[in-house]
């Protein structure tokens, strides 16, 4: 039940942002980017179970490691991002949240174009000429 530890730490740490927010902000954010990060930590073992149980996958089927270990930095990029975004969020900056947001977007495109390309190969290929 790591949900439970994840909520708690969270109300807890949204309390005394609460709190900090009026007298010290810079605290506050500063607490706040903490319990993020301590949340991010907290779930990369998980996110690692996940990622061996999937490569054991790939390979037992055959499937090119390469295509694996880019959806996987796709993945990766997608959540850096998000986090990041949030955490210039929750300061205030929501500009700057946009613009982290939109250079994780171009990240994952460049990233996705070979495998896109793939994918068009082989549905060209299924197709009847």
């Amino acid at each position: 039940m790591e949900i439970i530890q994840i909520v708690g730490i969270g109300l807890m740490s949204t309390v005394l942002i609460l709190v900090l927010k009026e007298q010290k902000p810079m605290f506050a954010f500063l607490l706040a980017a903490a319990t993020g990060i301590l949340i991010f930590l907290f779930l990369i073992g998980k996110i690692g179970g996940v990622i061996s149980t999937l490569q054991r996958l790939a390979e037992s089927s055959g499937m090119e490691t390469v295509y694996l270990k880019t959806v996987f930095k796709i993945i990766g990029i997608s959540y850096i991002a998000e986090f990041g975004a949030q955490i210039v969020r929750d300061a205030g900056q929501e500009s700057i949240a946009s613009k982290i947001e939109l250079a994780g977007k171009v990240l994952i495109m460049t990233l996705a174009v070979p495998i896109i390309g793939i994918i068009i190969e082989t549905v060209m290929k299924l197709l009847p000429a």
